[in-house]
């Protein structure tokens, strides 16, 4: 019987694509799951260099960027905006017609 391989190293390893993390992303987004966003944000983070390179990059406090990325985070606009800026991307707003 053949084992499973876990998805997780592949996962990460695809994240590190901009591309592949912009798609990613948007995807947590449209699931309306803020949890699952920020599940999606958090392996983003770790692809990109991890928590500690990533508050560095986006000039906030190390523990903060943890605690705003764990289960129970609740990012204000701010942080979020300055996280998204240090992965490289933005946020935007688009009509749903």
């Amino acid at each position: 019987m053949k084992r499973n391989k876990a998805y997780r190293p592949d996962l990460i390893e695809s994240l590190r694509d901009v591309g592949e993390a912009e798609e990613y992303l948007n995807a947590a987004l449209e699931e309306d799951d803020p949890d699952l966003f920020l599940l999606a944000l958090r392996n983003v983070a770790e692809a990109q260099g991890g928590v500690a390179q990533l508050a560095e990059r986006a000039k906030l406090n190390r523990e903060s960027l943890y605690k705003m990325l764990s289960e129970r985070g609740n990012p204000e606009f701010k942080s979020l905006d300055a996280l998204l800026h240090a992965l490289g991307f933005r946020l935007a707003v688009t009509a749903t017609r």
